[in-house]
């Protein structure tokens, strides 16, 4: 039960948990049944309706959403706007999820949100509804934080999906953001790009603007009929609407059309060639808010946003030449294989490979991605304590059916860490495939700078 526990976060922390984390750790245990969107409606009526009088930036996509939802908080932030940001999953602590201007909320503030809704839980419950689920619980906390902060915006991530996601009982949002389509969780949105672009084009209310990636062509008919039913003002992003202008060791500098047709150059700060395409979405997306009065940006705040934003575990550079990406589903590793190719073709050099996956994921299709498209040196697969992990030795298979260097199976994340770094050489070296792992090197990371500290 404890490992089931785990499924709906980070990874396990070897360290005392408050009273919040204690029992959200233990929410999967007793319920496991989720409230319909009419019932979490009410548990958000019992709260005052606090949404209906916040400005919410909500963002659904398959891939991009989290850095999407950095951009903009960094960017409204240098406009002197307060932005209170809600995420999922976190990597290594639950209040990771509920950000001020992009720094996690104080304690206090998380833990008074969390008394809040459990004492709704418990009302709710007495008239007859079903406890909170894990992510129903933190939405509530999440309206609870923000409530209480008063941002001056709201910037929301759906959870799985949009359609029927807990998110999406928010009834006016100021803007909808759809990021990029891809295959990833079928099982609960569809086996078509067509399905998950209905579901994720759910979000869209009437009459309010959508931006979206318009990179996928069954998604685009798909967006592109919703919102035509519903009213909404559309601003599809292209890859025209972008121009890369110079490669740096930071990260490109690239040319933006913006929604006034004019243009901002920005540097991104990554090495990851699908931030190209989040940042454009993004500055777009600021763009509207500008355009329909909602919120003033100048050029100056979208340049100095892009540049000073930070989105951890996203092609994250830890060492010089060692980088952690969550990338955990097909089009997250084809978008990674595009950079690390890019990045082998610039510097010669071979990669080294760490690696991990949840079993409903579709691995053995990423591994052959990664394989036939990257020189990949040595392979290093962590064992995790969490249920829902692939098989390690399964995977390893995977990879020696499609490499011939060595692939090495390691009993922890730390033993994995440690060879991982020893077999790279002078070589590239990424750890990729899933969130988890990349919250486990993370923590493991944090655990020995404290160590040094001392």
């Amino acid at each position: 039960m404890e490992a089931r526990a785990r499924e709906r976060g980070g990874p396990k922390r070897e360290m005392p948990m408050n009273k919040a984390d204690a029992y959200l750790e233990n929410i999967p245990m007793w319920a496991d049944k989720k409230n319909s969107l009419t019932d979490i409606r009410r548990y958000l009526e019992e709260m005052g309706n606090p949404d209906d009088s916040m400005r919410i930036i909500h963002v659904a996509g398959t891939n991009g959403k989290g850095s999407v939802c950095a951009y903009l908080t960094s960017m409204l932030h240098e406009a002197s706007f307060t932005a209170g940001t809600f995420i999922s999953p976190h990597l290594e602590v639950t209040r990771e999820r509920f950000l001020l201007n992009g720094e996690m909320v104080d304690e206090e503030v998380y833990e008074d949100a969390f008394e809040r809704v459990r004492a709704l839980s418990d009302t709710m419950t007495a008239k007859g509804l079903n406890p909170p689920t894990y992510f129903e619980f933190l939405f509530y906390m999440c309206m609870a934080v923000n409530e209480r902060c008063r941002p001056d915006f709201v910037i929301l991530e759906t959870g799985l999906g949009g359609r029927l996601d807990v998110t999406n009982v928010i009834r006016r949002p100021v803007l909808t953001v759809l990021t990029s389509i891809s295959m990833d969780h079928m099982q609960y949105l569809g086996n078509t790009l067509a399905e998950i672009a209905g579901e994720k084009a759910g979000i869209l209310k009437p009459g309010v603007p959508v931006v979206y990636d318009a990179s996928c062509r069954e998604g685009v008919a798909v967006i592109t009929r919703r919102a035509e039913q519903l009213g909404c003002p559309m601003l599809p992003v292209r890859r025209e609407d972008y121009m890369l202008l110079e490669r740096r060791k930071e990260g490109p500098r690239i040319a933006i059309r913006t929604v006034d047709g004019g243009q901002v150059v920005v540097e991104v700060p990554s090495q990851a060639e699908y931030q190209m395409m989040n940042v454009t979405v993004a500055v777009r997306a600021v763009g509207v808010l500008r355009s329909r009065r909602i919120a003033w940006l100048s050029p100056e705040d979208v340049v100095r946003g892009i540049r000073s934003s930070y989105w951890p575990g996203r092609m994250e550079e830890v060492m010089p030449g060692v980088y952690l990406d969550g990338a955990h589903n097909e089009g997250g590793i084809a978008a990674l294989a595009a950079t690390i190719r890019r990045m082998q073709q610039e510097t010669g050099k071979d990669v080294s490979l760490m690696f991990g996956a949840m079993s409903d994921k579709a691995h053995e299709t990423m591994i052959r991605k990664l394989c036939r498209e990257i020189r990949i040196s040595h392979v290093t697969i962590a064992r995790m304590d969490t249920a829902r992990y692939a098989d390690v030795g399964l995977l390893a298979e995977e990879f020696r059916r499609e490499l011939g260097c060595p692939v090495e199976v390691c009993a922890s994340v730390e033993e994995a860490w440690g060879s991982f770094l020893k077999h790279r050489g002078e070589g590239l070296a990424f750890c990729a495939g899933s969130l988890y792992l990349v919250g486990a090197v993370k923590s493991l990371l944090n655990e020995e700078n404290e160590h040094d500290q001392f």
